[in-house]
């Protein structure tokens, strides 16, 4: 709650808030907006996502910001630490429903979609993976069968790439005890990488920490996901391809209020979260799509 007793308090107060809304606007995949910043006088501190602290303009705003970013992704650690079991079993359970008989993700050809890791305490994405990776009915539809790609950590330096699988059997357990895919299956043909691809991704399935219904996301500080997005963005601008939709699966503890998730211009909001009560459509590009 805000404090009214002083001029100069409620002044620094709305400077903050300023200085929140123009930092946090949200970029998207499919429409990313441009990123404003404040001039170096006009600084932001915040001790939680419920309240402003003590405003002090000689402060470094991206050490707030930062700290804001912090102090977030612990509270939601602890929370996703403390959730109930069959409550979570319940909710992956309705997500990854949604996700699999919404109408973006039937039309959709090529796909990249993390491979949910319990350690994470990740929305689980083993039937949307199940999912694409399912033969056809017909063998005469393998040709239409989706393709998948999934994440590969590359170095500690946010570099990521994404390696088209076939089988889940294409997948190994990386030195973080994660699941990724092998560089090569076992014929020793080397994996598909998205970036080489000669067609576009329709879908990006993205995990995360904390979200809001503006399409922010927190992620787990790497910086692995913005990173490779923007290059993925960059590289459909160069081939005049359509931007891909980007959706995260969250559990309903994850959805936070506007403004509790600071941004920078490195951040990449998504279009779309689904939850258990079902999708979130967030830029123009998923309401279109949402309605298909």
């Amino acid at each position: 709650m805000f404090s009214h007793s002083r001029a100069s308090a409620s002044e620094l107060i709305n400077r903050a808030k300023e200085a929140v809304t123009l930092i946090t606007q949200p970029r998207t995949l499919a429409s990313p907006p441009l990123f404003t910043s404040r001039p170096a006088n006009e600084r932001l501190a915040s001790q939680s996502h419920r309240s402003f602290a003590t405003m002090n303009r000689n402060d470094d705003p991206i050490e707030a910001l930062f700290q804001q970013k912090r102090s977030l992704r612990s509270r939601m650690r602890k929370e996703l630490r403390n959730m109930d079991p069959v409550r979570r079993s319940e909710e992956d359970a309705a997500i990854q429903s949604i996700v699999v008989n919404n109408p973006w993700f039937k039309s959709s050809k090529s796909v990249c979609a993390y491979i949910s890791s319990p350690a994470l305490r990740e929305v689980d994405t083993t039937r949307i993976v199940s999912e694409i990776l399912s033969k056809p009915a017909n063998e005469s539809d393998v040709p239409n069968r989706k393709k998948l790609y999934v994440p590969r950590v590359e170095d500690r330096n946010s570099n990521m790439r994404m390696l088209r699988i076939s089988s889940v059997d294409d997948l190994i357990v990386n030195s973080m005890n994660i699941l990724e895919p092998a560089l090569s299956d076992s014929d020793g043909k080397q994996h598909e990488d998205v970036m080489e691809a000669r067609d576009p991704v329709d879908l990006f399935i993205l995990p995360g920490l904390a979200f809001d219904r503006c399409g922010r996301r927190l992620g787990r500080s790497g910086g692995y996901y913005d990173l490779f997005l923007k290059k993925y963005q960059e590289l459909t601008k160069e081939r005049k391809w359509k931007e891909p939709l980007g959706v995260a699966l969250s559990y309903s503890i994850q959805i936070v209020e506007e403004g509790a998730i600071a941004v920078t211009s490195n951040d990449v909001s998504v279009d779309a979260l689904v939850s258990p009560a079902g999708v979130i459509p967030i830029s123009p590009a998923a309401w279109e799509r949402s309605m298909g």
